[in-house]
């Protein structure tokens, strides 16, 4: 693989889904013209809090949601045209069953804003992730993140240092912070904002520490939603806004932590939301309810009615991983999940959009023979970061553009087993990256799951190519033939690089197939 390969590409690690049942997180920014996804789910009047996916209105969690143009926030931000694509937003309104909804409030609030203070690789023993330091809290980064003003590839060459930064933002079980949007902002030295756990034996009249962080206030502090200085616990989170300076955050305003823009309003109780497990699926019996699991401080109960999408069982829903559940709260404050998905990416792709291959009634387009779809969860993203017109959709794309996807692998069944990627995340390389100006002979890299494999091919995200026996690393060929096995729903997983090939029936020959190292790991 070369240096851009997909491999080094950064994702999460999901071992714990050794089925490969992974779901898509992003949208198809646009106009409202955008095709459905899944199924319905339920519909109703309450909260929906997820990324933001597109413009027009705003959609969140697959849903376009008109809205009057106004958004709720003490942090500069008021009005929908200041949002990006990735900022977690909470809105409170009415969805319909055609995913066409009504915003009566819009609700944007940073997890955190501050200086980046460390750049480092990620420790998983499978990935690579870019971790930030901001304000004593770890964030970590992947090319899933939206990132403006500057490159995940500059993060990646220790780059960003002193850069004043605002970040939106999924807490991990390990304390972490999964980024779903970092911008760049202007210098933030002075007015920050820290999200995190009381430190143990820190608080003192006036005064405590988050992470080592010392947080002092005064009378003039604004504590939020009823707080007072009796609410503060050692472990507990806070959310705390002001000025920073030599090393100490003056706090102006004391709030609970982002959880609570997952808790039940004053309106309906039906919510619908994108966040990360806190605690796995833990099986229980009585009546319908077949268990419970906890996502961003909420309680989810599972029933034998609950649905799961894309053959997601409960078992898979384990620590840190992504899912987007709807439901309704109960008397007790606990989501009764009517479905759930996962929104993590399975396969990924890495080329130049074929000639002629763009279609905007169906909202698709081909790269390297793979078909992308997009949907109203697809996020779409230019890496040159024009902050003039950050916003792009599926019709700024053009011919020959270079683009890195990543997304879901689904099986169309109604005809004849299609095989295409559902797109989460589509980004536009810079120009000075398309070394072959849009010539498809710079060749292509995919990672999905061996759907075939015979003595001299290997079809893979729908793509059948040439394969000799040197494409293959190592002793990869038998490994991937030990493990493929259709009848048990067992397909490996595989990084290709590719190019155009006319080889018999072949339009592609692949160059360099190696195995994902979970399902090395597997193999062991």
């Amino acid at each position: 693989m070369n240096p851009k390969s997909i491999q080094s590409a950064t994702r999460f690690s999901l071992s714990a889904l050794a089925i490969g049942v992974l779901a898509a997180c992003g949208g198809g920014g646009g106009s409202g013209d955008s095709i459905g996804v899944a199924d319905g789910g339920i519909r109703g009047t309450g909260s929906s809090v997820g990324p933001v996916s597109g413009f027009g209105s705003v959609f969140v969690n697959g849903v376009r949601f008109e809205t009057d143009g106004n958004v709720t926030s003490d942090d500069g931000i008021t009005i929908e045209d200041e949002l990006s694509e990735g900022m977690i937003l909470r809105i409170e309104g009415e969805w319909r069953e055609d995913d066409q909804g009504t915003a009566d409030e819009v609700e944007y609030d940073d997890t955190l804003r501050g200086v980046i203070d460390d750049v480092s690789l990620g420790t998983s023993s499978t990935d690579e992730l870019v971790e930030l330091t901001v304000l004593a809290q770890t964030v970590v980064v992947t090319r899933r993140t939206v990132i403006e003003g500057m490159t995940f590839d500059q993060l990646l060459q220790g780059n960003g240092e002193e850069t004043s930064i605002r970040v939106s933002a999924w807490r991990q079980v390990d304390g972490k912070f999964r980024a779903s949007y970092l911008g760049v902002i202007a210098d933030t030295a002075e007015d920050v904002e820290l999200e995190g756990a009381i430190d143990q034996n820190s608080i003192e009249d006036g005064r405590f520490t988050i992470n080592g962080v010392e947080i002092n206030y005064d009378a003039a502090v604004d504590f939020e939603g009823g707080l007072s200085p009796d609410d503060l616990q050692e472990g507990v989170f806070f959310e705390v806004e002001g000025d920073f300076s030599s090393g100490v955050l003056l706090a102006r305003q004391i709030d609970r932590d982002d959880f609570r823009r997952y808790q039940q309003g004053s309106s309906e109780g039906d919510i619908e939301f994108t966040g990360t497990i806190q605690q796995p699926f833990v099986s229980s019996g009585g009546g319908n309810q077949i268990g419970e699991f906890s996502a961003s401080g909420l309680t989810v109960q599972v029933s034998d009615e609950t649905e799961f999408e894309d053959g997601l069982t409960p078992s898979d829903l384990t620590e840190g991983i992504l899912v987007q559940v709807e439901g309704q709260f109960d008397s007790a404050g606990n989501v009764v999940a009517e479905e759930i998905e996962l929104r993590e990416a399975n396969a990924e792709v890495e080329g130049v959009i074929t000639d002629g291959s763009i279609n905007l009634m169906t909202r698709s387009f081909e790269v390297g023979g793979v078909e992308i779809r997009v949907t109203p969860l697809t996020i779409i993203s230019d890496d040159e970061n024009d902050d003039d017109d950050p916003r792009i959709t599926l019709g700024d794309l053009f011919d020959g553009d270079e683009l890195e996807i990543e997304g879901i692998e689904r099986i169309e069944r109604s005809n004849n087993e299609n095989v295409f990627l559902e797109a989460l995340r589509i980004e536009r390389e810079e120009e000075d990256d398309n070394e072959g100006d849009g010539d498809e002979s710079d060749g292509f890299e995919l990672k999905g799951k061996v759907r075939d494999i015979d003595f001299n091919s290997i079809t893979v995200l729908g793509v059948r190519m040439f394969a000799e026996s040197n494409a293959f690393e190592d002793n990869d060929r038998s490994k991937i033939e030990e493990l493929f096995n259709p009848l048990t729903d067992e397909f490996p997983i595989v990084e290709v690089d590719y190019e155009p090939a006319n080889v018999g029936p072949y339009p592609y020959r692949a160059t360099d197939i190696e195995l994902t190292e979970d399902d090395e790991n597997d193999d062991d």
